[in-house]
């Protein structure tokens, strides 16, 4: 399955229609700096996760590259619509959303 990259305008556009954001770093990092309202489900940890009863996934790291690299693992955690918030914190950031810190 392909895991379609969208940018910070849209995962907030899905996120306010109820799509579920999971942030895939590790808790330390997400504790330092993170989307309010995102779950945090470390790359470390997803394999044993299920995201379920959504309508939609978008997950985020820091760049994207984690997001990216890892997309199947992604995919597979949910039967919902799967994004990749592409930029990931970062391009939030620069779009102008609220981050949580520390």
């Amino acid at each position: 399955m392909m895991l379609k990259h969208i940018t910070a305008a849209e995962a907030k556009k899905l996120v306010d229609q109820g799509a579920v954001l999971v942030d895939v770093r590790e808790v330390n990092e997400y504790l330092g700096e993170n989307i309010p309202g995102a779950r945090t489900e470390p790359l470390s940890r997803i394999g044993g996760s299920s995201i379920t009863g959504v309508p939609a996934v978008v997950f985020h790291c820091k760049s994207g590259a984690r997001t990216r690299m890892n997309a199947q693992a992604l995919a597979s955690c949910t039967d919902a619509d799967v994004y990749i918030l592409d930029g990931g914190i970062e391009a939030w950031k620069a779009a102008g959303y609220p981050v949580a810190r520390g």
